[in-house]
């Protein structure tokens, strides 16, 4: 028997234990894991001292085309994608124009052809009356899900009326993922935006906008008995919300809000601590890092959201909102488990395990024979220094600029090809769509 690949000498993390094995790779999937004595083999990687991850999701990604190439495009944001070892993404549909029809969503399907270094899937933007695009959309390889924006963020999708979002979350079939903020609450509170106060962020985007909001997106999820996603949680009492709420509500949270906290990071980022919701103070941190360790977080994503330095530069609330992440979600989990804050365990079950489940994805997010093989492999006692250099996302920055992390990414596969290799990007852009069941 001769195979394509094998890799060998590695540590698997599945997302309920961790084991010696060698894996055999043929046609893009995995042939065997185990003892592979009489398997032959065109290649072999060694990956002695190293572990070896199901191929990572990141849930959530604005990679701004089409509208906002000059900050990233489909192409850049794979690259950061499997620069820092995730094999798979979910994209935003706030572009402009914003993803809302059959036509727009399958013509970005097309401008991520032979151009994307990662698998990929995207999001159809939901507006009040575009139920009947999303029914034509939400069939097709490629699509996650269907995204509402409750609150006003980067971008003009918003669906405010929640009347209208319990009638979309009742004639969908996919899952809808929600950006979480009471927009009347918004509009009242505007008056606490202080110019050139990147604070007064936190003071206009408090916690009650988020947890208005998110009350009344279980009541609906509740009494339509249909499962919801909330993105980015903030607030400690959401956490305690959605703790007792997980029959028909998952829920993730950003790597962003369980590093940095308030004053602190305005103090030393400036408008680039600046993203929706914010970055709170340090009881909702601690609240979101007691979460993470609890397994009371569903799936952590990174809301990669780039805007150029020029832009991030401009006086608060001219700047806008959001940081990118895609490239730096995993190494700050690595340096999560090397805190015995979380376990290996528990990010393969946020990154990939949970992700497969709650989105109903086909073949992939399992070391098991029969999926495709997708791998993170990781070195988990290799400490480095994070730079905005090392950064391949086009805005050329990260708020961890400075920051030394324990575990580094060694190498990302996908369907049994290096795309990524001690810190090169390998090969050519042949990510697909991801297929769901």
């Amino acid at each position: 028997m001769i195979v394509d690949l094998i890799i060998k000498n590695g540590t698997c993390v599945s997302h309920d234990k961790i084991f010696k094995a060698d894996i055999a790779i043929k046609k893009g999937k995995i042939f065997k894991i185990g003892s592979l004595d009489h398997i032959k083999s065109k290649q072999t990687i060694d990956a002695k001292g190293m572990h070896i991850l199901p191929g990572a999701f990141d849930s959530q990604c604005h990679f701004r085309e089409p509208g906002g190439e000059h900050k990233e495009d489909l192409k850049s944001g794979s690259m950061a994608a499997v620069a820092g070892g995730i094999t798979s993404i979910f994209d935003m549909p706030n572009n402009k124009p914003s993803i809302t029809t059959e036509k727009l969503f399958k013509k970005k399907l097309a401008l991520a052809k032979n151009r994307m270094f990662c698998e990929h899937a995207f999001y159809m933007g939901a507006e009040k009356d575009n139920v009947a695009e999303i029914n034509k959309v939400e069939k097709l390889d490629g699509c996650c899900g269907i995204k509402i924006f409750v609150g006003s963020s980067t971008g003009t999708l918003l669906v405010s009326d929640f009347s209208d979002i319990g009638n979309i979350i009742k004639k969908t079939r996919k899952r809808v993922s929600l950006h979480s903020e009471e927009e009347n609450l918004l509009n009242a509170r505007k008056k606490y935006i202080k110019d050139n106060d990147v604070k007064s962020h936190i003071v206009w985007r408090n916690p009650l906008t988020a947890l208005t909001s998110t009350k009344k997106l279980v009541a609906i999820a509740n009494k339509l008995k249909k499962k919801i996603h909330i993105l980015h949680i903030t607030t400690k009492e959401e956490v305690a919300l959605l703790a007792k709420n997980k029959k028909y509500v998952s829920f993730e949270i950003t790597p962003q809000h369980v590093s940095f906290y308030a004053p602190d990071c305005y103090d030393k980022l400036g408008t680039y601590a600046q993203m929706n919701p914010p970055i709170r103070t340090i009881d909702h941190y601690k609240k979101l890092r007691w979460a993470l360790k609890n397994s009371v977080v569903d799936v952590i994503g990174s809301d990669h959201a780039p805007h150029s330095k020029r832009e991030k530069n401009q006086k608060y609330p001219n700047s806008p909102s959001g940081m990118p992440g895609v490239q730096t979600l995993l190494p700050v989990l690595l340096d999560l488990v090397a805190q015995k804050l979380i376990t290996l365990n528990q990010v393969v079950q946020m990154t990939s395990y949970n992700v497969i489940k709650i989105f109903n994805i086909k073949n992939k997010g399992k070391l098991e024979t029969g999926y495709d093989a997708d791998f993170s492999i990781v070195d988990i006692n290799k400490k480095h220094k994070i730079t905005n250099a090392q950064i391949l996302s086009k805005c050329k920055w990260t708020p961890y600029h400075g920051t030394t992390f324990q575990g580094k990414i060694i190498g990302t596969i996908i369907r049994g090809n290096k795309v990524y290799w001690k810190n090169k990007i390998v090969g050519k852009p042949q990510g697909l769509p991801i297929k769901f069941n």
